[in-house]
């Protein structure tokens, strides 16, 4: 079979959600069926790493596609050409986006509803053309891959998707997240919260991922506690971030609240396993990758109790009211003050973790991609 894959976010020393998740389910699908070809469809120069296997045919597609004007040139010329050329049996589009104009079997992953249900937080350029989009794509899509039984259920009710269109199948977690040592952790500490315990973020510097509270509610925690704690957030700044540098500038504690910037694949993992606690408050998620990457740490996690978080924790984790910094810094207070919690969220969530894997994902929407195939008439595998 030949597969085309969009594989725009499989960028060097910048892989995050889309990337990682790209990267993860892509490279399984290549590895694990050898006999088939894969054309990978870039929108720049791309780096040889993501060529996974010598059944990889990388092809770099003008214009690079950042911006409402560009994705439509992108998907809607340049992909059918190429689609064309490649002589291509399915498109799988693992970005939430796809092509209206071609006639190829296509699956195309979705991450969640954020334009549709939190426009403001989508940057304004391209808010009203994924509003538009998003429905023709589901409409156009054979079939349509989720992250979470949430995003699965939003989807039938927002937008009337049969859910027998739609497939959902938890991501994984890179196998470099495990425990650490004693030693490992203190020697973590040592280098990023001058050997004090922490707590960490990791995700987009952004309001829909709840910065400005969790900063309140550090600055809250610090306040009724006197703990020696730091805040340690992992992420890029995006947009819209005046709420975040207003709670940071506004912290009695801030010289304790440290910003990291955006840590390599390297080091997250470590600092994800050195944490006391992972916080994860985001006002909206389709998965919410950093519960899986703490479980597999052995690290306790505090999380909204708002979306998919909820069933992605799955009882392993503590959870609490995003829009309500008091409840936050209850949630770290618990945490830090209760050794037995702390225990038993780390037992629930070993076992909660053998649900989150990438082999799984990969192969169910390998499996995805057969079906459409084989029921579209093309030729078979």
């Amino acid at each position: 079979m030949k597969i085309a894959v969009n594989t725009r976010f499989l960028l060097s020393g910048q892989l995050e959600g889309f990337g990682w998740y790209t990267h993860e389910i892509v490279s399984r699908m290549v590895r694990n069926h050898p006999d088939d070809e894969f054309f990978f469809f870039f929108d720049r120069p791309y780096d040889s790493r993501f060529v996974y296997g010598p059944n990889v045919t990388p092809l770099v597609l003008f214009p690079p596609a950042r911006h409402p004007f560009l994705f439509e040139w992108w998907f809607e010329w340049s992909v059918p050409r190429a689609l064309n050329r490649c002589g291509a049996d399915l498109f799988f589009s693992p970005d939430s986006m796809c092509s209206l104009r071609t006639d190829v079997p296509t699956i195309m992953t979705c991450h969640d509803l954020v334009p549709l249900h939190f426009p403001e937080q989508v940057e304004r350029r391209h808010r009203a053309y994924l509003q538009r989009k998003l429905p023709q794509w589901f409409e156009r899509a054979d079939h349509l891959l989720t992250v979470s039984g949430f995003v699965k259920d939003d989807m039938v009710k927002t937008c009337g998707v049969s859910p027998d269109k739609i497939t959902a199948v938890y991501n994984g977690c890179r196998d470099d997240f495990r425990p650490l040592s004693a030693a490992k952790i203190g020697e973590i500490r040592g280098k990023y919260s001058s050997g004090q315990p922490y707590f960490f973020y990791a995700g987009a510097i952004h309001p829909r991922k709840n910065v400005h509270r969790l900063i309140e509610a550090f600055d809250r925690f610090r306040l009724d506690t006197g703990a020696g704690c730091k805040l340690l957030l992992a992420g890029r700044f995006a947009w819209q971030t005046g709420e975040i540098r207003q709670a940071w500038e506004s912290a009695r504690f801030r010289d304790d609240i440290v910003f990291l910037g955006y840590v390599g694949a390297e080091e997250l993992p470590l600092l994800t396993g050195a944490a006391l606690a992972s916080t994860y408050v985001s006002l909206s998620e389709g998965f919410g990758l950093p519960l899986a990457e703490a479980m597999a740490c052995d690290v306790p996690v505090v999380t909204s109790d708002a979306s998919c978080l909820p069933e992605v924790a799955g009882g392993a984790a503590l959870l609490v009211n995003p829009f309500e910094p008091d409840s936050i810094a209850d949630g770290l207070k618990n945490i830090y003050g209760n050794e037995k919690l702390r225990e038993s969220l780390v037992a629930r969530g070993r076992v909660r973790r053998e649900e989150f894997s990438w082999d799984k994902a990969a192969e169910v929407i390998w499996d995805a991609g057969y079906r459409i195939k084989g029921r579209c008439g093309q030729r078979v595998m």
